[in-house]
């Protein structure tokens, strides 16, 4: 092991509330340390969202001691041996040491162990295998915390037997590359990457869609985009096809990281994508807004920065919400993204919009009635009148002049 002294400085990068939090903890379960994601963020010095720790206890006897001591205890994973403990609302996941007695590529079958580094060793990650106690000793058996300093995305141990283990591992070695690798990944490991890429077919779409969200939200995406394109792990998850290009196209142009922007301009088959790997309808439904607004014949496209824009871009907000016409104006300059005007006027437009709240007709079928219009078909026809007059007058006219307009139409019909 890498033995490395006491520095209880690294605890000092948490939260008031997250140092609270463990201050209960410990003195619950003073043998836990922190492990995974909580320990390499405290190392490169990021916020840190989640806590995780590790205990060599059964998860019975961990709900035993936090349930004594009048901290809520959650079996949110008893099988596999993860207790959840909640103190003031702060969740805490506490996982019993494990060894692994059989795996399949999706599920493992685990035993309880007191053994830290046998624990240490099942991890997928040498950066994700650290363990930090509560007096900031660091417990690192394989070079991870050298390697997150070098920016090497490494596995514990073979590369390989990590994988079959745990297909999902191949996403996850992307996923932090793109957050922590410095530079090309070591050879060795792209090659093994390629020859098990096959293995994501084996995991739940879920799964899949979880990972790749997290990865297409991350700052930097095009080199690890390229690298699964490189790998054939792209073709295996998104058999639709992809367009690299388009993505690429779309980063030149800086547009904030979106995930959701970033498939629209990677598939070619949004929907169809949206459908197979179950995105969620308020996901599917952004998608497919996205991809409508940044398709070449879309009235974004032809949207010239000039005095009608403003009552177009409001016109385009009845129908969609803001954030899906902002994401389809990056599309749209993603399809010339040289053209320097074009740009200019896009960015232009971005501000109009991001300026402008979303228009609210201002009339309802009770107004119709009030005008004596008999209940019924009549009223809904009406009102679609009006509406459309509003729409074309750009969304502006107010609630008054809407009424002045149903009252000249139902005098015209009189």
């Amino acid at each position: 092991m890498n033995n490395t002294p006491e520095q209880p400085e690294l605890i000092e990068g948490l939260s008031d509330r997250q140092r609270a939090l463990l201050h209960v903890l410990w003195r619950i379960l003073p043998q836990a340390r922190l492990v995974g994601g909580v320990v390499r963020d405290l190392l490169v010095g990021r916020r840190v969202a989640d806590i995780d720790m590790a205990v060599p206890l059964a998860p019975e006897q961990v709900m035993e001691r936090l349930r004594a001591a009048g901290v809520v205890a959650v079996p949110t994973g008893l099988a596999h041996g993860t207790v959840t403990a909640v103190v003031d609302g702060q969740p805490c996941e506490i996982t019993t040491l494990r060894r692994d007695l059989l795996t399949d590529g999706r599920h493992a079958v685990v035993a309880w162990t007191d053994d830290w580094q046998q624990d240490a060793a099942r991890r997928d990650f040498t950066f994700n295998a650290l363990f930090l106690d509560q007096a900031g000793r660091l417990y690192d058996w394989f070079g991870g915390q050298a390697d997150l300093r070098a920016g090497c995305v490494r596995f514990v141990g073979d590369a390989q037997s990590r994988i079959e283990e745990d297909a999902l591992r191949i996403l996850r070695f992307f996923r932090f590359q793109a957050r922590y690798g410095k530079g090309e990944p070591a050879a060795d490991t792209v090659a093994v990457l390629g020859r098990t890429a096959a293995l994501l077919t084996g995991l739940s779409v879920e799964r899949v869609w979880s990972e790749l969200r997290q990865i297409l939200a991350l700052p930097q995406v095009m080199p690890v985009m390229r690298l699964m394109a490189q790998t054939g792990v792209l073709a295996v998850i998104l058999p639709e096809g992809v367009t690299l290009d388009r993505l690429e196209a779309l980063e030149a142009c800086q547009p904030p990281p979106d995930a959701l922007l970033r498939l629209a301009a990677l598939s070619p088959a949004p929907a169809t994508v949206a459908t197979r790997l179950k995105l969620s309808k308020a996901e599917a439904a952004r998608l497919r807004c996205i991809a409508r607004a940044g398709t070449p014949e879309s009235p974004l496209a032809r949207l010239d920065n000039n005095e009608q824009a403003q009552d177009t871009l409001r016109n385009l907000l009845v129908d969609a919400p803001p954030d899906c016409l902002m994401a389809g104006l990056w599309l749209c300059q993603a399809q010339n993204p040289q053209d320097g005007a074009r740009a200019q006027a896009l960015a232009h437009l971005r501000q109009r919009l991001a300026g402008l709240d979303v228009p609210v007709f201002p009339l309802a079928g009770r107004d119709a009635l009030a005008m004596g219009v008999t209940p019924g078909p009549a009223i809904g026809q009406v009102i679609t009148q009006v509406r459309q007059w509003w729409r074309q007058g750009g969304c502006k006219a107010s609630a008054e002049a809407c009424r002045a307009e149903l009252g000249r139409i139902l005098g015209e019909q009189a």
